[in-house]
């Protein structure tokens, strides 16, 4: 079953959800060449006890850190540690939060300074899929029509998408149904349904889609070395437009 949000929930989902746009963003604003990555993760876990909310990943399945911090050939689910940033490098940060009992989700990829040509358009075709992907969430359409967009846009622009790893129904668990692949059918998967909440996420490779796991068990890195870009979204279904709940706001988190 699909959980279905209404009325309070809404919400509360929005609040959750522009709490976990705000941090990110305020992480962004972070990042600085010889930063460790174990320093993001702290200032994360800082500015969630200050804003009033806790991270969604800490503890899950035993995950160690507050975000995720993935940088360059790292598709998702980095540890924060000793490494150092890099002028040049792109740093992918996943941020979920817990308020009043409510999940946000979001992720950037952020380049610190000057990046390369071609990763510079890996993380804009990879940002615009995104926002393009968002537009397709509306009641009546099938999932699979948000799933095969991703991919097609992937494929016509030289890339190739993450078939291991994908989105989800997103509320008050982390991980809700449905599965959001970001490669499908059009035509098929769920019909999508006022008040459900997806978080939409692609995972998309420079060169080919294989990834690996770390021996950390948990970094996914690509099998061929090249970047990988990540952006994501919670978005509700409504009767009209779809709404993304992770834009960020320029009110004060409490």
């Amino acid at each position: 079953m699909i959980p279905i949000k209404r009325g309070s929930d809404i919400e509360k989902m929005r609040r959750a959800g522009e709490a976990a746009a705000e941090i990110l963003n305020q992480l962004a604003d972070l990042l600085t060449p010889g930063m460790a990555t174990g320093d993001i993760d702290h200032s994360a876990g800082k500015l969630m006890a200050e804003a009033g909310v806790r991270s969604a990943f800490l503890g899950y399945k035993k995950f160690p850190g507050h975000i995720c911090i993935s940088l360059n050939e790292e598709v998702v689910h980095g540890i924060g540690g000793p490494r150092k940033i890099s002028y040049g490098d792109v740093v992918k940060m996943d941020v979920g939060i817990i308020r009043d009992g409510w999940i946000g989700d979001t992720a950037m990829s952020v380049p610190v300074g000057i990046i390369d040509p071609e990763t510079e358009r890996l993380l804009t075709v990879t940002e615009k899929i995104l926002e393009d992907a968002v537009q397709l969430v509306r009641p009546g359409r099938r999932l699979g029509d948000v799933s095969a967009f991703v991919e097609e846009e992937a494929i016509r622009h030289g890339y190739s998408v993450v078939r291991e790893f994908v989105g989800h129904g997103v509320g008050r668990h982390l991980h809700e149904e449905p599965q959001v692949p970001n490669f499908g059918k059009r035509g098929t998967g769920p019909v999508l349904k006022s008040g459900m909440t997806l978080a939409i996420e692609p995972m998309i490779n420079m060169g080919k889609p294989k990834v690996r796991v770390l021996e950390d068990k948990w970094t996914v890195v690509t099998a061929d070395g090249l970047p990988s870009a990540h952006f994501e979204h919670t978005v509700l279904v409504t009767d009209d437009a779809p709404e993304v709940l992770t834009w960020p706001r320029k009110t004060l988190l409490k």
